[in-house]
């Protein structure tokens, strides 16, 4: 399952790995490694669960569910949905109606489901620009009612501020990051998703990080960030 970074350290850390992956001219090749081993017995496991779910067995789908609700929540959210359960939900909905006729394997259907997830937040972007967004006060959940409302505000101060530095990036290259981060797809994938050449894809991704680096070079860097590199 992926978990979706939640605090500036977190935030730097995936950007120093991105930087470092996009640095290197040519990828170098790797030595055959436990995880090499085990692509098959993975692939096998995957191919299974989903002929489970196809033949309409629920603990299949609930295992496709579990495995990937978190991770569109974490992307819904993180572009700005208003309603990430309801629409995760939806999503889902979509995808076990289409699921009969999807082919491929695990990386292939992390794309579908979230080329899915994507076309649902772009319609709810779209009502709620036409016709705006009102959400009714509700009494119980005003945290300056709460005597622990300091405590809460402090403890939702590093989600708030990774939030804001990828709100502030224009909308396609926040696309390409939260996919890229949040999602943890490839480039391959979020350009199936967007519609777009992996080269573009990654020339925003190159923007993107050039504007998040300008934003801590102002003195927000946290400390002790890793210079680690991914493959």
């Amino acid at each position: 399952m992926v978990r979706p970074p939640t605090d500036l350290h977190t935030l730097f850390r995936v950007m120093a790995e991105f930087e470092g992956a996009l640095s290197r001219p040519t990828a170098r090749r790797r030595s055959p490694s436990r995880s090499d081993a085990d692509a098959g017995p993975r692939a096998d496991a995957f191919a299974a669960l989903l002929l489970a779910a196809q033949s309409g067995s629920s603990w299949a789908c609930t295992d496709l569910w579990t495995d990937h609700a978190p991770a569109v929540m974490a992307f819904l959210r993180a572009r700005g949905s208003h309603e990430p359960e309801d629409l995760t939900s939806e999503v889902f909905l979509a995808v076990f109606d289409q699921l009969d006729r999807f082919r491929g394997g695990e990386a292939e259907f992390r794309t579908f489901v979230f080329t899915i997830a994507y076309r649902r937040l772009v319609d709810e972007l779209r009502r709620r620009s036409k016709r705006g967004f009102h959400e009714e006060w509700d009494d119980e959940l005003d945290v300056r009612r709460s005597p622990s409302a300091e405590h809460e505000a402090l403890s939702r101060l590093s989600d708030d501020a990774t939030r804001a530095l990828l709100e502030g990036l224009p909308p396609d290259q926040r696309d390409v990051m939260v996919l890229r981060i949040i999602a943890d797809l490839t480039v391959e994938q979020v350009a199936d998703i967007l519609g777009k050449r992996p080269g573009a894809v990654k020339a925003l991704q190159r923007r993107a990080l050039t504007a998040l680096r300008k934003k801590f070079s102002t003195g927000r860097t946290p400390e002790g960030a890793s210079d680690d590199s991914r493959e």
